[in-house]
């Protein structure tokens, strides 16, 4: 069984033991102090050996009574939930925030499918303080952006930077550099394929798109700032 949300068990461990705490004492915090009245120290026994997991709202309690971040006890975030989670906002909170009802916000994060407006991905974007690549992702748009990279790549770059700016909300002239070393790696795989006639060379460049998502926010992180 896989836990329902990425979670450290070596870090609840080794943040509880630097507190000089016993799970008898995080058990008592979760219960008096942050709303989980069910809480015994088997729970966090069992979370810190891997054999049981919390749920979000324990999770968050955890965290708070560990004196620690949501985020210290998980890994990179990947879904809207974990990036929910990873700040410890509750659903509620994000929701009204975002401008959505509550209901609405909620079935987009159990579905996976982000279905709110430009003002609304904007927002979430801020309130979770998402860099462009996180809020593509838990938005579910990576697909369009990669259509966009290999249209890019393959044909005139310079006239897909408007959409992909509008795509990512970012400034055009910062897409310049990366695209234009995207197009010229990918034209020179192109190239090498033609000359060689050779299945690595054609496998190269199909790996090259297959990629082409994380070859592009690797390319943004190298700009000059």
């Amino acid at each position: 069984m896989q836990p329902p949300h990425p979670f450290n068990a070596r870090a609840a461990r080794r943040l509880r033991e630097a507190l000089g705490q016993t799970p008898d004492h995080i058990a008592y915090s979760m219960r008096a102090s942050h709303g989980v009245p069910h809480i015994t120290p088997h729970h966090i026994a069992a979370w810190e050996r891997g054999t049981a997991w919390p749920t979000a709202n324990e999770l968050i309690a955890l965290a708070a009574a560990l004196w620690c971040a949501p985020s210290n006890l998980m890994g990179h975030p990947r879904t809207l939930l974990e990036h929910r989670l990873s700040r410890g906002i509750a659903a509620e909170d994000l929701a009204r925030l975002v401008g959505l009802k509550l209901d609405d916000y909620r079935s987009m994060e159990e579905t996976g499918r982000w279905a709110g407006d430009k003002t609304q991905t904007a927002n979430l974007g801020r309130v979770l303080n998402l860099p462009p690549s996180d809020l593509i992702a838990v938005t579910g748009l990576e697909d369009e952006l990669a259509h966009l990279l290999t249209e890019a790549v393959s044909s005139r770059w310079q006239a897909h930077i408007r959409p992909i700016a509008k795509l990512i909300a970012m400034d055009r002239r910062e897409l310049q550099d990366p695209l234009r070393t995207m197009h010229q790696e990918y034209q020179n795989l192109a190239a090498a394929t033609l000359s060689r006639a050779g299945p690595t060379a054609g496998e190269a460049g199909a790996r090259y798109l297959d990629n082409i998502v994380k070859h592009f926010w690797a390319r943004l992180a190298d700009r000059p700032n």
